[in-house]
């Protein structure tokens, strides 16, 4: 109820990586290094401070589509829950930031990205196939206004498959 929602913008300092989690649910991670720029107004330009990295972990569909969409120094912006984690390794404590993605993309201000839905397979709908033409070998005419698994309208006439 009471989550940390974080905005961050950087840069993909590692290739995502995907597994199944042990309850069968796909999930990916990377890590995102997040640069500080400030103006420095001796040398009158823009100048980089600190870099704050943070592991992004993103499930489900997300998961699938980050390993297919992300690469190594792309600018990403990544919405989700910051989880701060303590751990103790080798006898010193670490502290480390995760983001739970609830979402995930391009930063269109440094560049440009080209949108692919990702849609899940739909059984086609059951409808009576007619027949061109009354005689062995016809070809099954797609009905009128039928439309394909991607939604998009089918032209009816014979179909490019070899025949019944």
């Amino acid at each position: 109820m009471n989550e940390t929602v974080v905005t961050v913008v950087g840069n993909v300092a590692t290739q995502p990586d995907f597994r199944e989690a042990a309850n069968g649910s796909a999930v990916s991670r990377f890590r995102l290094a997040a640069t500080v720029r400030r103006w420095d107004r001796e040398r009158e330009e823009w100048a980089d401070a600190y870099t704050s990295f943070y592991t992004v972990w993103a499930w489900r569909t997300l998961a699938a589509n980050v390993v297919g969409s992300v690469s190594v120094g792309e600018p990403v912006i990544v919405q989700g829950k910051l989880r701060i984690q303590e751990q103790e390794r080798e006898g010193k404590r670490w502290l480390s930031a995760d983001i739970d993605a609830a979402s995930i993309g391009h930063d269109l201000t440094r560049g440009t990205s080209a949108f692919r839905r990702v849609s899940p397979a739909r059984p086609l709908p059951v409808e009576p196939v007619r027949l061109a033409g009354a005689g062995p070998g016809a070809l099954p005419v797609a009905p009128t206004g039928a439309r394909d698994p991607a939604g998009t309208a089918v032209m009816p006439g014979p179909a490019l498959t070899t025949p019944l």
